[in-house]
């Protein structure tokens, strides 16, 4: 067993000298005091581990020096001797929390060490069985803190935290930093650090230390610690410096004068306090790294987005540019013969009817180009497919016309609603028919097969063209890969993207000929 410091109060020189002797030849540490005034005033300015004094003594009584010195060491163990073994002072020494009673005269020295011994020994039981029930709410506690991923909240929950467990009214929590020491959350009263004196001082060289202190405002410790808690009217502070990678914190802990002082309990919660409090705040900035990392590639695939709708919308001038020369040229012939005298008015009304009609389609397809180009809704909404791919191949027709590709469609009369962002969806069909356009400059052929399932709709588009080469097949859906000249090599990339985010899938698979053919599937989806 270590070695335990004693000290040893009692009015007779006599009884005082002999407990000394025998507990010195035990291997204890042992002072004698015979006055208790004097003893009182050695237990302010040094710490024992256990007081035995005598009940009954003249200027003192054994169990005031017994309230003293729990008020300046609580953790300490008491073992009181008497001559006058009564149950009223059984009781009242059960009260005070003694450890043990030893009835003078004692005949032998075993029976002094073993009561010392015994009552050390409860003591002990007795601290740690706080320290288990100080422990059972802490999980809660942790729960909480760990929790917390907002870190303004977290430092405000940290310092309610210390306040509710540690049973005190005052808390800080203090983050070092190269260019000072910051309070960055605080409750009650506690120490300010926005101009220089003792409490930065203290609060760094305890930052320096690297060790927990107790500061008692009356007992044994620095005066300048116990001046400031004097100030701040504080009867008893813990101040606990964590350190771990490059996050340096200290938190704070005081109770008001007049309260019990803290324990040794006390302080061994704190510190595992103090040390889940410092993995919280990790925590907390690695869900703000992330979120903020999360955030970033959610712009990056936005811009991504934009990005290749504005070049497939690029490589739908030409065709667009037709789709409105060509009823603006009808509308003005239709104009120009209206509005000859030798046309008659039935002829007249027949000219203008169909220059009615030719505006009205020029109106269709700018409105068809207003709703690619502008910026769509990121809310699901019920989205019939087939009309929306439909509508997409109309855009289309005369591009795919001019370089003779013939579009051959296999169409049910319906297909189900999916929930879906449209014009998410409307981009992944541009994509798929402008990138079966560019493999085949010549011409050729493009199949568009759809068909309903249980749980969704699929979608197959197969083109004429060369096909994909085996080693390149894995890369494809890759950012930036391409295999056309001056292509961005990104629409695969975006439409796999978009189609993942609906919880579809877009393949490469084996179709009727040798040309490329891609799967889509979209699932029927749920309501936001």
């Amino acid at each position: 067993m270590e070695s335990a410091s004693i000290l040893v109060v009692d009015d007779e020189p006599g009884i005082a000298l002999l407990c000394t002797r025998i507990l010195k030849r035990a291997g204890y540490e042992t002072q004698a005091e015979t006055n208790p005034r004097a003893a009182i005033e050695h237990l302010g300015r040094n710490r024992f581990d256990l007081l035995l004094v005598d009940i009954r003594m003249p200027e003192v009584d054994g169990f005031d020096v017994i309230s003293r010195a729990k008020r300046a060491q609580p953790d300490i163990a008491v073992l009181v001797m008497t001559g006058f073994g009564t149950v009223e002072t059984a009781i009242r020494a059960l009260r005070q929390g003694v450890d043990g009673l030893l009835l003078k005269p004692f005949e032998r020295g075993e029976e002094l060490i073993s009561a010392v011994e015994q009552a050390l020994t409860d003591n002990r039981r007795k601290r740690d069985s706080a320290r288990a029930q100080a422990l059972r709410p802490l999980f809660d506690a942790t729960g909480k803190l760990f929790s917390e991923t907002d870190s303004q909240k977290l430092n405000a929950l940290i310092v309610d935290t210390i306040c509710a467990h540690l049973q005190c009214t005052n808390a800080a929590f203090y983050r070092v930093a190269a260019t000072g020491i910051e309070l960055v959350a605080k409750r009650g009263s506690v120490p300010l650090v926005n101009t220089p004196g003792f409490a930065t001082q203290l609060l760094r060289r305890v930052d320096a230390d690297g060790n927990p202190i107790i500061v008692n405002a009356t007992g044994p410790g620095e005066q300048d610690a116990q001046s400031l808690l004097a100030d701040l009217k504080l009867g008893a502070a813990i101040l606990i410096p964590i350190t771990r990678a490059d996050l340096r914190i200290i938190l704070f802990a005081a109770r008001d004068a007049g309260v019990a002082p803290f324990r040794g309990a006390d302080l061994e919660l704190f510190h595992i306090l103090a040390s889940q409090s410092l993995v919280a705040l990790e925590n907390a900035r690695l869900y703000a790294d992330l979120r903020a990392y999360v955030r970033k590639v959610e712009e990056s695939q936005q811009a991504l987005l934009r990005s290749e709708k504005m070049a497939a919308a690029g490589r739908l001038t030409a065709s667009i540019a037709h789709e409105v020369n060509n009823p603006l040229q009808s509308v003005q012939n239709c104009l120009h013969i209206a509005g000859r005298e030798d046309v008659p008015a039935e002829k007249r009304k027949e000219y203008f009817d169909l220059a009615r009609a030719e505006l009205e389609r020029l109106m269709k397809t700018m409105q068809r180009m207003l709703d690619f180009y502008r910026p769509g809704s990121t809310r699901t909404e019920p989205v019939d497919v087939l009309e929306l791919l439909k509508h997409v191949l109309s855009l289309t027709s005369q591009q795919m016309g001019q370089r003779h590709i013939e579009v051959k469609t296999q169409f049910p009369d319906s297909l189900p609603l999916i929930h879906a962002v449209n014009s998410q969806i409307q981009q992944i069909f541009f994509n798929l028919i402008l990138n079966a356009f560019d493999v085949m400059p010549a011409g050729g052929t493009l199949w568009i097969r759809a068909r309903g399932l249980d749980t969704g709709v699929e979608i197959q588009f197969e083109d004429s063209g060369p096909g994909i080469p085996e080693e390149l097949r894995n890369n494809i859906f890759e950012p930036f890969f391409s295999t056309k000249d001056g292509g961005t090599g990104l629409g695969l990339t975006v439409s796999y993207n978009i189609v993942t985010a609906h919880g579809g899938t877009l393949d490469l698979v084996k179709g009727n000929g040798d040309g490329a053919c891609f799967r889509l599937f979209l699932p029927m989806g749920a309501k936001q």
